[in-house]
């Protein structure tokens, strides 16, 4: 049989901590650009504290303000590295990893964190039936988009493993602190949920340190912000042009938050071409492919960032119209991007976006 031609467009960079400053210079390719504008001259409170670190395979990105920023910063650090040691999947001592292994009716007590996001994200699972879904490893993992040879899996495999994908598998005993999956092949990744969560995470340590205004990224793709700009105004987020190159990224528009988190999912990242065709990181859990539909980016705002995070990836696979449902449920908003460059806002947004991209209307 000939080999079939494969062409990567998103390798996964290893990154020793010793470059890490180079890596930060490449921020730019990230979904979301955090974007923050001060009067002139700045008053002492106007000017934040910053760090980068790099976590959960991405650069976090960190701008803090008041007496205790450094403190925020750093406590928030570590509460985003001890949550991925938690929910990694590759990592052998996360719950993750452990709730995997015992598959097949076996329970497992793990973190209280661990449980929080386990909660949303079956929560989501269970009101998009099954369009997000936590269990979804046995097919993901087929296409290795985690690493630097993402490939095709033949339909026969995707068949498979797809029998071994479903919510209804999951339980949680939260009084008990125990996480329990039915069937030996069933098995979590937490992919589509994970960096959300982090902002959480970073949010909860800004306001334990005592400070009341800050904002992070977690790999460009989920920001969180915590109170507003000294000035009183909001943090402006610029999203970024879903027909954007990865080495000429460019912005769709500008959306203005207070308080709040913002999570983008899109079919143009983590992407990789095969016999001509594009495949994208984003999978139907009810087909084991890429979302095949007419929306190419959703950005999700709610108060919480575990659930922006679900709540853009499963919104990319259930179409604009089940999408604006979904979000209405949660009073969370969304802007859409579709194929034919029309920009769809949700009407508790209509005052927040400004698009700024040429050859995108308003729909």
């Amino acid at each position: 049989m000939q080999e079939n031609k494969k062409k990567t467009s998103n390798k996964a960079p290893v990154v020793p901590i010793v470059i890490l400053s180079i890596l930060l210079a490449a921020t730019i390719g990230v979904l979301i650009f955090i974007w923050v504008r001060f009067g002139s001259p700045p008053s002492q409170d106007q000017i934040p504290k910053d760090m980068n670190i790099y976590a959960m395979d991405v650069v976090v990105s960190q701008s803090v303000y008041g007496d205790h920023a450094d403190t925020a910063m750093e406590e928030a650090a570590k509460a985003i590295n001890e949550l991925d040691d938690l929910l990694a999947w590759q990592n052998e001592t996360s719950d993750i990893a452990k709730i995997n292994t015992a598959a097949g009716g076996t329970p497992v007590t793990v973190d209280s964190r661990t449980i929080a996001v386990l909660k949303t994200a079956l929560e989501v699972a269970r009101k998009t039936d099954g369009v997000f879904d936590p269990t979804i490893l046995p097919v993901s993992s087929l296409w290795h988009f985690d690493n630097t040879a993402p490939q095709l899996p033949s339909t026969e495999e995707v068949a498979k493993f797809l029998l071994d994908v479903g919510y209804e598998n999951l339980s949680i005993d939260e009084a008990n602190s125990t996480v329990t999956l039915a069937k030996t092949e069933n098995a979590l990744d937490l992919g589509a949920i994970g960096k959300g969560a982090a902002c959480d995470a970073a949010i909860e340590a800004y306001r334990k340190a005592g400070v009341e205004r800050g904002i992070i990224s977690v790999g460009g793709s989920s920001i969180g912000t915590l109170g507003e700009k000294a000035s009183g105004e909001a943090w402006n987020i610029e999203v970024q042009n879903p027909n954007s190159k990865h080495d000429n990224i460019a912005f769709l528009g500008i959306l203005s938050i207070k308080e709040g988190f913002v999570s983008t999912s899109g079919t143009y990242i983590k992407t990789f071409e095969q016999d001509g065709v594009t495949y994208h990181h984003i999978l139907n859990p009810k087909t084991g492919y890429p979302a095949q539909g007419d929306l190419v980016s959703v950005t999700v705002t709610c108060d919480n960032g575990a659930l922006s995070d679900a709540l853009s990836t499963a919104c990319l696979s259930l179409g604009i119209e089940d999408a604006k449902k979904l979000l209405a449920e949660y009073h969370a908003g969304g802007i859409f991007v579709d194929k034919e460059n029309r920009v769809i806002v949700t009407d508790n947004l209509k005052d927040s976006f400004q698009l700024t991209a040429e050859g995108f209307t308003l729909a």
